[in-house]
């Protein structure tokens, strides 16, 4: 390991002169704090705005995000497999700051916060049991083998390799602008090969990292708000203890509180430890169930799910809502996508300033591929266990989804394990301790961008985290006691999907500068 010497350290401390980008801070700050002020005013103006802006923005833009991640998918893939991939950050003798293990466990927890816990049980048991109506227009009988095999599949399409293709196509642009062609650490730096270095002055500028700004703070106030509401399902399910208001509130405050405290630690003194924490609670979680569980037929039935998923990859792909219908496309697979697109300018600046010294190939095989297979072995324990239980009548997680709600099946699944009055509060923790390490990499990742002049390695100013993080919170907890909806967590949805169109463009863009710049430019020898 190198030596630190003073002026070393001295990089990764907050600069005391740091000036605040004004034109992104606050038109960003006014709009997320008006909101977090109009919920605590007027709760039922703030989820009506939201709601309106869900159903508009999927029904009318849902064949673009379809047709946009296909994309992403592909150019990824093409990167990851040429001689692109050779390609190294920060030039050829740039050497790497992260061990491989701290590189992917930072990488992996820092984009799923409490997804895959939140619906690797209750996913595919909706769609098992069409809960909501999503198998209505598939063709497939609710209840059978056939269903499961489906269920499984649409769950590793969800939450696989096309998500996570978004998120590394935008952290590949900001880490290749900023390490190799020497641009600055932001949105709008991606957008230098269609537009030129006009593209991050002025107006323009301010305005498309403010959207950044304003997506990510949406989508994090969505994960909030789906963490709150399935901890406090847990609550009520395992301990009796009525959830509302008072248990959201209380549950707000500590997660905020924590994610907020190690964002104010910075990257290697808080973060760093949050997600190599996090990714050894996910490891033992998959291990023991791997091991409890009915191993033949997780095996069986991810198998099958994974050709169901290949044979329907196209159909699925390019489904705008017309054939899927909106209870599984809109209200599933695009809503995932535009969360996914929420996040994914920022996510891209917090994966570049973690990846120096690593090529093209070693990047995408770190964010793309091992996140990717990560999620499906996930689904296929954690989903493949609960159908296995459902339809042998171990545990009705079914019937709990639909009396407590799409994110409560979780806790049933849970109480049924061996040792689950030990699991069950571990679990609970590892929710608060994946959302925390998550939100404290993208406050951090914020407050850069609402940073002028700001290098990968130094951390923002500690009243930015602050106030990022205490409204990020406020919105959460509004959306889940006053929009709750008859999934329990629509208004956290609204949430997501406002966020997604917020930048949905910026990532269209993303998308036609990386086909110009790997494709049509010349890549200079040493970039």
């Amino acid at each position: 390991m190198a030596l630190v010497t003073k002026k070393d350290k001295s990089i990764k401390t907050t600069d005391t002169k740091q000036k605040t980008r004004k034109g992104v801070f606050w038109p960003a700050f006014l709009i997320v704090g008006g909101g977090a002020a109009l919920g605590i005013v007027n709760n039922k103006l703030l989820t009506d705005i939201s709601m309106n802006g869900f159903l508009g923005s999927l029904r009318g833009l849902g064949w673009l995000y379809q047709i946009i991640s296909i994309v992403a998918l592909i150019i990824v893939a093409v990167v990851t497999f040429s001689k692109l991939g050779n390609i190294r950050l920060g030039g050829e003798k740039a050497k790497a700051k992260y061990s491989f293990g701290t590189w992917f466990a930072m990488a992996l927890t820092g984009g799923i916060a409490t997804g895959v816990i939140t619906y690797g049980v209750n996913e595919p048991i909706i769609y098992f049991n069409d809960i909501y109506g999503e198998m209505e227009k598939t063709g497939v009988e609710p209840g059978t083998s056939l269903a499961a095999i489906f269920a499984l599949g649409r769950t590793f399409y969800n939450w696989s390799f096309i998500p996570y293709a978004m998120y590394s196509l935008s952290g590949l642009i900001v880490a290749y602008m900023y390490f190799n062609r020497k641009k600055s650490l932001s949105v709008t730096a991606t957008l230098i090969p269609l537009f030129g270095d006009r593209i991050t002055k002025g107006f323009w500028s301010n305005v498309i990292d403010t959207l950044s700004v304003l997506a990510i703070a949406l989508g994090l106030a969505s994960s909030l708000g789906a963490g709150l509401a399935l901890v406090g399902s847990g609550i009520e399910t395992t301990y009796g203890i009525q959830q509302g208001p008072l248990v959201w509130l209380a549950l707000t405050f500590i997660i905020t509180l924590v994610f907020t405290i190690s964002s104010l630690k910075g990257l290697d003194k808080g973060i760093r430890f949050m997600a190599d924490a996090n990714a050894k609670v996910f490891y033992i979680l998959l291990a023991i169930l791997l091991i409890i569980g009915p191993f033949l037929y997780i095996a069986r039935t991810a198998t099958a799910g994974l050709g169901y998923w290949l044979q329907n990859f196209w159909q699925w792909g390019l489904d705008p809502i017309d054939m899927g219908g909106e209870a599984l496309v809109m209200w599933w697979t695009l809503y995932d996508w535009a969360i996914w697109i929420a996040f994914a300018p920022l996510m891209g600046i917090f994966l570049a300033a973690i990846s120096y010294g690593r090529t093209l190939r070693q990047f995408m095989i770190v964010n793309w591929i091992m996140p990717s297979v990560f999620s499906i072995i996930w689904f296929s324990v954690w989903g493949g266990t609960a159908l296995n239980w459902q339809q042998n009548k171990v545990v009705d997680l079914a019937s709990t989804i639909t009396n407590s709600g799409a994110v409560a099946g979780l806790w049933a699944f849970l109480g049924n394990l061996p040792m689950g009055v030990i699991i069950i509060p571990i679990v609970m923790l590892t929710l608060i301790l994946s959302f925390s390490t998550a939100a404290d990499s993208m406050v951090r990742t914020i407050s850069i961008l609402c940073t002028s002049n700001i290098n990968y390695d130094k951390e923002p100013s500690s009243w930015k985290k602050l106030v990022w993080g205490l409204s990020i919170g406020i919105i959460a907890f509004v959306m889940v006691a006053s929009a709750g909806g008859a999934q329990g967590v629509d208004g956290v949805k609204y949430l997501a999907a406002l966020g997604g169109t917020a930048v949905l463009f910026i990532f269209v863009l993303q998308v036609i500068s990386a086909i110009k710049m790997f494709f049509i430019d010349k890549i200079e020898k040493g970039e």
